[in-house]
């Protein structure tokens, strides 16, 4: 049985052989693989990073900012984020392209403030569900573990159904076999390295995917035969629009921001991504991971950065698609593409492909690839934490050593990945498409994203309501999609249920309902009086017994030596004065994404003109530019000490000048050998840190 689309066949002829795509994905995965094992050799060697339980799931808490927004960026760029924005630019024009952007950014900068919170109100945390068991106990705790876990498993599903999707319809590689390849190297690194090396590479894949998505937009807007200039570019969507124009958009235009199914778009997406943020623990292991003075700045700079990514991807691969589709170039020629293949996120390879020949396939095979793959590596990382920690230690061992919690980390990873590529198969034979996943993810996580944010902003949530509105909210969401495309459809299929009109009204009620919950079951149960202490009481793992085993002080690796109260203290005092800031901050940069920069085009109904839509492409443009400098530079930039100290550090250990334990046995002796004095215990903090 052929489940790939028809018009498939075209592209695949016309492009690449199967060769690439074995070769990406076995020979780019390895060498990823290998590359990221051998940094985390030497960082142990050099750098003297024991690879802890700690390590491995929190990378040492000691992250700056650079790296910080380069992963938040990295994690948030699936590969719906590329596919699903252009095929949405497609199908409403440049609308499109910024109500996804807006509506996906705005949740990352919120999340800032929550991010903050998480540091300040338990240090010692690993993942946010251990909050909630510290706060509410084991049912509320329950209850969350399963909506994070959901969570975790419809991004994954997301990522290899829709980068499988990609790879068969650019080479013709069997869908089955990119789903159980597209993971393997990913779970090599992330064995090995943990969260340190799954940063590390999203750094590495954020900065090549930067530069071809630069590539793209001059490409289209600078340098092509048939486009080369915006100018160009807005004709041809102008005749576009004569030829199908769009129902709902200004006059059927392709360049107006007034679009009645993009602004219900808009509403989905905005409503789906807090679910898909606030409720990843891939985003909490990237706070955790901060030290305390970067997670701030990281994210914040994270989210401004990734804007450019969705926008430009879309304005230029998406429009191009439009304005080339009626050209034979296009690998669809003459017919337009059908709403199968827009849905499973194959406009942005028909554009590439009609754009640059075989250079486009290959460039948008390794974007996908690139996205796919680092995206899924925090995905792992996140649930192998919550299982290590949240189940594992917290129901079965709590006094496992952190040689056992490494190794039930590993088990997890390499199991999770075989589930996700074997239900993946299961999607692809029942016809589930990228697309239709990503707008269907709000209705069934939404419902825990109040909750779980006032647990850490709110001290009056009482148990039964954080326990209680994620459930009854997700009952109430399903009601609402289903019986939606019941009486709008008359049946319930695929095609009904995944169409606007049913997942706004899911989205929505998924989103809001909890509102209502958490007031009914505050008004019967009272409101708490929580004094933050018990999350101050969350424990690291033990990890002497590998300290002891490699033949180390853990004093002496992993950042040095146990906080001091004082220290303690006045990191505090830091994240406090953080989350003052981050609140303003996020409010007036969430205002300005969702209202003060789209609402008046949308309201006024405002038709691009052609200086208008060459300033609009311009400041994409600089923008993308701006985010490589953020997220490709300036970690480098960050990290400038580090890497010529390790650099220099291997040419002498190379050249036999100096041994590695000679040069780190004279730091010792300059700096002074740590862990002299045992520091006092957190326990004893003064009250006010506790309760402010």
């Amino acid at each position: 049985m052929d489940h790939a689309p028809a018009d498939q066949e075209h592209i695949a002829n016309a492009t690449l052989g199967q060769g690439a795509g074995y070769g990406v994905v076995l020979g780019l995965g390895g060498a990823f693989a290998i590359g990221m094992i051998a940094t985390t050799f030497i960082l142990k060697r050099y750098n003297r990073e024991l690879q802890t339980s700690e390590m491995f799931n929190t990378a040492g808490r000691t992250v700056k900012s650079g790296l910080v927004a380069a992963a938040v960026v990295s994690s948030w760029t699936w590969a719906a984020t590329l596919l699903q924005s252009t095929g949405v630019c497609y199908r409403y024009g440049v609308s499109g392209p910024f109500w996804y952007a807006s509506g996906a950014t705005v949740q990352i900068i919120l999340f800032a403030t929550l991010a903050i919170e998480l540091k300040r109100r338990a240090p010692n945390a690993h993942t946010y569900l251990e909050v909630i068991k510290a706060r509410y106990g084991t049912v509320a705790h329950l209850v969350f573990m399963v909506f994070g876990v959901i969570t975790n498993i419809l991004v994954s599903l997301m990522l290899i159904v829709g980068g499988s999707a990609t790879l068969n319809a650019l080479t013709g590689m069997h869908t089955i076999a990119a789903i159980y390849l597209l993971p393997l190297g990913v779970i090599a690194y992330t064995m090995v390295g943990g969260l340190k090396a799954t940063i590390l590479t999203d750094w590495a894949h954020t900065f090549i995917l930067l530069l071809i998505i630069i590539i793209f937009a001059l490409t289209a807007y600078a340098s092509h035969d048939l486009l080369g200039s915006p100018s160009a570019v807005y004709d041809l969507l102008v005749e576009a629009a004569t030829r199908h124009p769009v129902d709902g958009n200004k006059e059927g235009s392709y360049l107006t921001m007034q679009s009645r199914e993009g602004a219900i778009f808009f509403v989905i997406n905005i409503v789906g991504n807090f679910g898909t943020v606030f409720l990843d623990n891939g985003y909490y292991n990237k706070a955790i991971a901060a030290s305390p003075v970067h997670a701030l700045p990281g994210y914040i700079i994270g989210g401004i950065c990734w804007f450019a990514i969705p926008w430009l991807t879309a304005t230029t691969m998406g429009l191009a698609g439009l304005a080339l589709e009626n050209n034979p170039r296009f690998p669809t020629y003459p017919d337009r593409m059908l709403d199968s293949d827009v849905s499973a996120g194959l406009v942005l390879p028909y554009a590439a492909v009609a754009l640059l020949g075989k250079g486009g396939a290959m460039a948008t095979l390794l974007i996908v690839f690139m996205a796919v793959t680092s995206a899924f590596s925090s995905q792992l990382i996140a649930v192998s934490t919550i299982c290590t920690y949240d189940l594992y230690r917290a129901y079965f061992k709590p006094e496992a050593s952190g040689k056992r919690l490494i190794y039930m980390s590993h088990c997890v990873v390499v199991g999770y990945g075989l589930f996700i590529s074997t239900f993946s198969v299961g999607l692809w034979y029942a016809g589930i498409s990228m697309g239709y996943l990503y707008v269907m993810m709000g209705v069934i996580i939404s419902s825990a994203v109040l909750p779980a944010t006032l647990a850490l902003l709110w001290s009056g949530q009482n148990k039964w309501a954080a326990a209680g509105a994620p459930v009854l909210g997700l009952a109430t969401s399903l009601t609402a999609w289903l019986v939606t495309s019941k009486k709008q459809c008359g049946e319930l299929t695929v095609q009904c249920t995944g169409s606007n009109i049913p997942m706004l009204a899911g989205n929505v009620a998924a989103l809001l309902s909890p509102v209502v919950f958490i007031a009914i079951l505050t008004a019967i149960f009272g409101v708490d009086k929580y004094d933050w202490k018990s999350m101050l009481e969350i424990r690291r793992g033990d990890d002497h017994d590998l300290a002891q085993e490699a033949g180390v002080d853990l004093e002496d690796v992993n950042g040095g030596h146990e906080e001091t109260q004082a220290e303690f203290e006045a990191e505090q005092s830091k994240l406090l004065k953080a989350g003052k800031i981050s609140r303003w901050t996020t409010v007036i940069l969430a205002l300005a994404f969702l209202v003060l920069w789209p609402m008046p085009m949308y309201g006024s109904g405002y038709i691009f003109s052609k200086p208008f839509f060459t300033g609009w492409v311009t400041i994409g443009i600089i923008w993308i530019f701006g985010s490589f400098i953020g997220v490709g530079l300036f970690p480098v930039w960050e990290s400038r000490a580090t890497l010529t100290r390790t650099c220099k550090y291997i040419w002498k250990d190379l050249t036999g000048k100096s041994h590695i334990k000679t040069i780190h046995a004279q730091e010792a002796a300059v700096a002074g050998t740590p862990g002299d004095q045992t520091p006092p215990e957190k326990a004893g903090l003064k009250e006010e840190v506790r309760s402010s």
